[in-house]
């Protein structure tokens, strides 16, 4: 009997799920695994956002979770930009429940040297609630490599991958998933645009021997 392995990304803001773990996460599904996406800010009217752009990503969300097919989904909702004055007790507590409600496998994170803090507080917050006495079931904890976050940490923590995925087969479906966010993406030189994403890929597929590759950082694996 095939051993069903349950997956949560963890996503700082929506797209980053996307941009790190896209093609990994499709593989995975269309395996016979199970998909998670915990996302942590969205827009709200409270926050400054207009009707228009809550509909919009809205919209985009739904799409999205329909295309990847999650098992399971949850929106923590909280103010983009602003995680840093959210009480860290509470984000953990909110987490635990989430995690003990799920029971991931394995854990996709953001790079914990990021160059947002939204992205490294998600990371603190999240990793700390995958302590083996907390979270037996975690077997795997990965960072991934988000683009316009990632490459721009500071060179004594830069980003040096030692897990790899190989993603051809699913590589088309992750950009038709990309263009969902449209706001989000803009025209070559800007860190994230299509000719980006195909040249990452391009480029940590050349390293793990395919056409196209998502890296990541292995923090823990329990065989």
């Amino acid at each position: 009997m095939k051993d069903v392995k349950k997956i949560m990304v963890v996503s700082p803001h929506p797209d980053d799920e996307t941009l790190g773990a896209g093609g990994t996460l499709l593989k995975l599904k269309s395996e016979g695994h199970k998909i998670y996406w915990l996302n942590f800010t969205n827009m709200a009217k409270e926050y400054g956002y207009d009707r228009s752009g809550i509909l919009r990503r809205q919209k985009e969300m739904e799409m999205v979770r329909k295309l990847y097919a999650f098992d399971g989904f949850v929106d923590m909702g909280l103010k983009p930009g602003c995680l840093s004055g959210y009480h860290q007790k509470d984000l953990i507590e909110r987490v635990s429940r989430v995690m003990q409600n799920i029971k991931p496998s394995t854990v996709i994170l953001p790079f914990s040297h990021d160059v947002h803090s939204d992205h490294r507080l998600v990371f603190e917050t999240v990793y700390s609630c995958t302590k083996v006495f907390r979270a037996p079931f975690v077997r795997e904890i990965l960072m991934m490599e988000v683009l316009s976050e990632t490459e721009f940490a500071g060179s004594n923590a830069g980003f040096v991958p030692n897990y790899f995925t190989d993603i051809s087969r699913h590589f088309s479906e992750k950009i038709r998933i990309a263009r969902v966010y449209k706001s989000e993406f803009s025209k070559h030189p800007f860190p994230r645009s299509i000719d980006n994403v195909r040249a990452l890929a391009i480029n940590r597929g050349a390293t793990a021997g395919c056409r196209y590759a998502e890296s990541f950082l292995l923090l823990k694996k329990i065989a």
